[in-house]
């Protein structure tokens, strides 16, 4: 980032003096946060032109514009922060206040509706590329962020928290503002705000508590949050590995080496925060670590439950991929629901309804923070945090089948809790989110979708998915519970609901609960190919493997989405979800079950592999 201006708004009681020092303060500031090039608007010349040039000219070089109220006296630490969101997304200066003029809602600001005000803008915001044009048709507007906002900007909120920042127009506010700021010791404040402030129960309790001391160590040890990451891999599969020995000695260890590696999965992010240090692919990083070491931890549990001879250890742990993945789609494409939600502030607010009495009922218990109702609220979701407790604990005291048959019924509750209650709020919503992306891409469609199938408009997606996750569920009990060699015609039916499925793919994606689709779609196929392996004897070591990787292809997906990171090559129409549905039936039907499964896991993992690697290096190139 190299540009920032100083916008005019000095009090006329701070004499030039302490005015000039303020904007020297300020411009010291901003070029310790890595600004090179700093303007300041002189009072009486034409603001709104001069604004909406700097725009234009930060739009055309592809870097964003941080402005600066130039009677703002601030922790140096919270423009650097404004400077380095690692997203690369818009964000503005608030504190928090309930006669605020703006309204916080899951970290995006967003307008106030009359009286529910919670945040001040404190004169500070950066504004990213993508929403520079916003800037420049609000650059004449007295207050051109609230023009923005009308507009549809939904910027993050960067709260002061434990640091401090005001506006002052008068010495004597100014004095006490500097007072204010001497008096935080600043470095502890920045590691103590690099912990999450809303996080898991375990978390909270059990890790947070002490892990600044950890990411302080790893920061003198000038280690780096990707460094943390591959250390925190390490440590999970050394837990899968003695979970696969399966002692009891070994499952205690196993135990003990699982909480320590999320304890450092807790520290890469609070390192990277701590540290400002963020690349395009370092969020993308953290959460595939997080979903590959979740998934080879399934893994030596059931290994280890078979070495000791116990029956549907590997079921469970398949069982336990489809639904955990299933569900963070879910997660995923809700909170983007939600933020699209956020940006159309008239249609969501006008909604009623159940959905909205929920919605209601859930921002009144997240405003009793550390309350009961706020921590079983937290708890029912079954977030990462109590899933690797709950592993931990269960697998030192018992086995690795009984700890994912654990880990399965608590994630079919929560996914049954999350999924009504969002349902509803998503029905209040009446926005949709899947339309606003590209669409085919995060289907996973693949050629012959694209290409044929999608030609037909077959009305609504989602009722399709739905049916075709309802077909493949009901595939894979009759396989389970029955004569296998008897049912070669479920496998062959299957054309029938790919086809039907494909059919509204170019439909938009625009109803309130279509962001269930890709869900959908995965559970879909993930079902398919269980039922391939149930139908074809492939050892479900081979079915997991593949499994496996086909989470590592969607959760690409989702990542690069949720993190801004670059999105060249992930997603490609290589198969595509309808391709290797039926190129596994028809090596199923053949008798080619297991080579079928085994080729297209190792074709999917290479693809994988080669987008990610092509599109890290490119990305450090830049």
């Amino acid at each position: 980032m190299t540009l920032a201006v100083l916008t005019p708004r000095t009090g006329r009681d701070i004499p030039d003096s302490e005015a000039d020092r303020l904007a020297g303060d300020l411009t010291g500031a901003l070029r310790a946060a890595g600004i090179t090039t700093i303007d300041r608007f002189v009072p009486g010349t034409d603001e709104g032109g001069h604004l909406r040039d700097l725009a234009r000219r930060a739009r055309d070089a592809g870097e964003p514009l941080l402005i600066c109220a130039d009677n703002l006296v601030a922790h140096g630490s919270l423009l650097w922060t404004l400077a380095t969101e690692p997203a690369g997304r818009s964000t503005v200066l608030v504190a928090a206040d309930a006669a605020g003029d703006l309204k916080e809602d899951r970290g995006r600001v967003v307008p106030a509706p009359p009286g529910g005000g919670t945040v001040r803008f404190l004169g500070a915001m950066c504004i990213a590329p993508a929403d520079l044009p916003l800037l420049e048709k609000a650059a004449d507007q007295p207050d051109p962020l609230a023009q923005m906002l009308a507009d549809g900007f939904v910027p993050v909120a960067t709260r002061v928290r434990l640091l401090h920042a005001e506006q002052v127009n008068g010495p004597e506010r100014l004095a006490a503002a500097r007072d204010a700021i001497a008096a935080v010791d600043e470095d502890a404040a920045r590691l103590r705000l690099a912990v999450k402030e809303q996080d898991d129960f375990f978390t909270t309790y059990t890790v947070s508590s002490w892990s600044p001391l950890v990411t302080k160590l790893a920061a003198r040890l000038r280690l780096t949050p990707t460094g943390v990451t591959g250390l925190s891999v390490l440590f999970a599969v050394g837990a899968a590995l003695l979970f696969w020995q399966a002692s009891r000695t070994a499952m205690i260890l196993g135990g003990i080496l699982l909480y320590l590696g999320f304890v450092l999965d807790c520290v890469d992010g609070q390192l990277a925060r701590y540290t400002r240090n963020f690349d395009a692919f370092g969020g993308w990083l953290d959460t595939m670590a997080d979903r590959a070491k979740e998934y080879t931890v399934y893994a030596g549990l059931a290994a280890g439950a078979d070495r000791m001879g116990l029956p549907y250890a590997w079921p469970l742990a398949i069982t336990a991929i489809v639904l955990q993945t299933a569900r963070h789609m879910t997660d995923t494409w809700y909170g983007a629901l939600h933020d699209e939600a956020a940006s159309r502030v008239a249609p969501a607010a006008a909604a009623g309804g159940v959905g909205a009495r929920l919605t209601a009922a859930s921002v009144k218990a997240q405003s009793q923070r550390g309350s009961l109702i706020y921590w079983a609220k937290r708890i029912v979701v079954f977030p990462i945090g109590e899933r690797w407790a709950l592993i931990s604990v269960l697998a030192a005291v018992s086995n690795g089948r009984f700890t994912l048959a654990a880990v399965v019924g608590f994630g079919l509750l929560a996914a049954a809790y999350t999924l009504a209650l969002r349902s509803l709020r998503a029905l209040s919503m009446r926005v949709g989110v899947l339309n606003t992306v590209d669409t085919l891409r995060h289907r996973d469609d693949g050629p012959l979708v694209r290409a044929m199938l999608s030609r037909v408009d077959a009305g609504r997606p989602l009722p399709f998915a739905a049916l075709f996750t309802v077909y493949a569920l009901a595939t894979v009990v009759v396989l389970a519970t029955g004569d296998v060699a008897g049912y070669p015609w479920l496998l062959a039916l299957v054309v029938i609901p790919v086809l039907v499925t494909g059919f509204p793919a170019r439909t938009r994606h625009a109803g309130a609960l279509d962001w269930l689709v890709p869900a959908a779609l995965r559970a879909a196929e993930y079902l398919m190919v269980v039922a391939v392996g149930l139908y074809g004897s492939v050892p479900p070591a081979l079915t997991f493997l593949l499994l496996f990787t086909l989470t590592l292809r969607h959760y690409d997906l989702t990542a690069r989405m949720e993190k801004g990171a670059p999105a060249t090559g992930a997603g490609g129409a290589l198969l595509g979800w309808d391709g290797r549905i039926l190129l596994l039936v028809l090596a199923g039907l053949i008798g080619w079950a297991s080579a079928g499964t085994a080729v297209l896991a190792a074709l999917v993992a290479g693809s994988f592999l080669v987008t990610a690697l092509r599109d890290w290096k490119a990305s450090r190139r830049r």
